[in-house]
């Protein structure tokens, strides 16, 4: 059917297209059904919503998205005709019904994904069968090699090719560019690539662009790489497995990150880079992704046994994750805790023990004997901050960074202890939702610095942690939502006192 376009002032998340309700009659189309428009430079293929007011008969309403992409402009006739489901649904229902899928099964979902061919209610019925059947080793090595065929790859002209990756989970993990830091003072190459927030208080690269460009494009990356052995760039700023990203945005309103994707989107970003060797980062415990040490291995082995199918050499890490790493949660508060352990500083411990445990242990898969020793001499040498410069000067920062450069929000407001005791728990969870209250991650200087951890005696009036936000209503936004969580639980040594009277009772 011939019919003419107009425009749709809309913002479509995904191609979609306002028909009459009597073409949609003569078409043999009904709502959310799938038409296939034929423009002038390609095809596209859109869902179906129908009307009998807000569009005429003989005419298609889409977004800009959607003209642009078929070549056409306001006013052209395109050919328009029903199209069915693509094969892919199949795939899709097959895994709901907890089976086995081929590999020839898997590259098509993942390739409609990417061809905009299945609708968003279709995809969060893939991510939900994967949540609740899962998959087997083979499957998701064959769901990872279709990921990293829909983009592009970087293709070095060295090797080996290390990496580094943590799962997340555990806020305050501002380990990687030290841990690339000294991985490249040693004369390794780790061309790091990270992500942003998706539901955490700050990612890698919302901190790292605080003090250097990290949209970088797929050459730049393999020059600075090249040049200077590391690099710290935001992934979703190259083609890189662009369908992980494409899933992450379904992904996220569901609250689920099934393990099969997580595995597959990690290891599908890390081939994109023809890494030939990876470290992953497990933080473990109560708040986390990963609450067990039991969990943490059933990860490990996954990892491992995918990366041998891949061609990958994979080793893993468990940390600790309890509580944040170090004191600082957001951008501008991470980045100023991660340059001044660079710059000689010993605390954080925690910062210190972790960055130097990873960076140890890709020094040992690249024959480079007491990894951590020889971690912690390159970063107390001063050779990991020389690095760190040459990296962020290539990266369009400036060569003489100093910590201090990076300042907080400047409405700062305290959480103080309601009473004397010990520093019993922290709630992760909590922390994030506190910080992102405060206006973390897209508010850079917004964030929390914590006064203390657990372990640590305090008394009542003290100050548990400071609030960072760049507007004043926010800050005291996050300190009411502080009061009323209390991330940090205060106990004293004596739990429970038991007399002859309630022993008997």
């Amino acid at each position: 059917m011939k019919l003419r376009i107009s425009h749709l002032d809309i913002d479509a998340s995904e191609p979609i297209v306002l028909l009459h309700d009597d073409d949609c009659i003569e078409l043999g189309v009904k709502e959310n059904d799938r038409v296939r428009i034929d423009g002038p430079a390609r095809s596209a293929t859109a869902l179906v919503n129908r009307s009998d007011t807000l569009v005429e008969r003989g005419e298609v309403k889409m977004p800009d998205s959607l003209i642009d992409s078929l070549g056409a402009a306001c006013g052209d006739e395109v050919n328009v005709v029903y199209s069915a489901k693509p094969d892919s649904v199949r795939g899709i229902r097959k895994k709901m019904d907890g089976e086995k899928l081929s590999k020839e099964e898997i590259r098509n979902i993942v390739f409609d994904i990417r061809d905009g061919k299945l609708a968003k209610i279709e995809i969060s019925a893939w991510l939900t069968s994967l949540y609740i059947n899962g998959m087997d080793s083979e499957e998701i090595a064959y769901f990872t090699q279709a990921m990293v065929d829909t983009g592009d790859r970087v293709i070095f002209d060295r090797s080996p090719v290390f990496d580094f990756h943590s799962i997340g989970g555990v806020p305050g993990n501002k380990v990687t560019p030290i841990v690339v830091s000294i991985v490249a003072a040693a004369g390794l190459m780790l061309p790091k690539t990270s992500s942003r927030a998706i539901s955490s208080a700050c990612g890698t690269s919302d901190f790292v662009e605080t003090f250097c460009d990290v949209e970088l494009d797929a050459n730049t990356l393999k020059s600075i790489a090249e040049e200077t052995g590391g690099v710290l760039a935001w992934g979703g700023s190259m083609n890189l497995a662009p369908v992980d990203d494409m899933v992450i945005k379904v992904e996220y309103p569901l609250g689920i990150n099934p393990r099969a994707q997580m595995i597959a989107s990690i290891m599908s970003k890390k081939m994109a880079i023809s890494a030939t060797h990876l470290l992953v980062d497990i933080p473990t415990g109560t708040g986390t992704k990963v609450k067990t040490i039991d969990e943490a291995k059933g990860y490990a082995r996954d990892f491992m046994d995918i990366g041998e199918r891949l061609g990958i050499h994979v080793e893993c890490a468990i940390t600790y994750a309890d509580q944040p790493v170090g004191n600082a949660i957001g951008p501008k508060l991470e980045a100023r805790e991660c340059i001044r352990i660079l710059e000689g500083q010993k605390h954080p411990s925690s910062v210190v023990e972790k960055s130097c445990d990873l960076a140890g242990i890709i020094l040992e898969m690249g024959g480079i004997p007491n990894g951590s020793a020889e971690a912690r001499r390159i970063l107390e040498s001063g050779a990991a901050m020389k690095k760190f410069r040459e990296i962020v000067a290539a990266q369009g920062g400036n060569y003489d960074i100093k910590s201090e450069d990076l300042e907080p929000g400047k409405h700062m407001v305290e959480v103080f202890s309601t009473k004397a005791g010990y520093v019993h728990s922290v709630n992760n969870k909590d922390l994030v939702s506190i910080a992102r209250a405060a206006g973390s991650p897209s508010d850079k200087g917004a964030g929390i610095l914590l006064l203390r951890k657990k372990g640590q005696r305090v008394e009542r009036g003290d100050v548990l942690f400071q609030i960072y936000a760049e507007v004043e209503s926010k800050a005291q936004r996050a300190r009411d939502i502080a009061v009323r969580l209390q991330p940090l639980q205060i106990e004293g040594m004596l739990i429970k006192k038991f007399t002859s009277v309630s022993v008997r009772e």
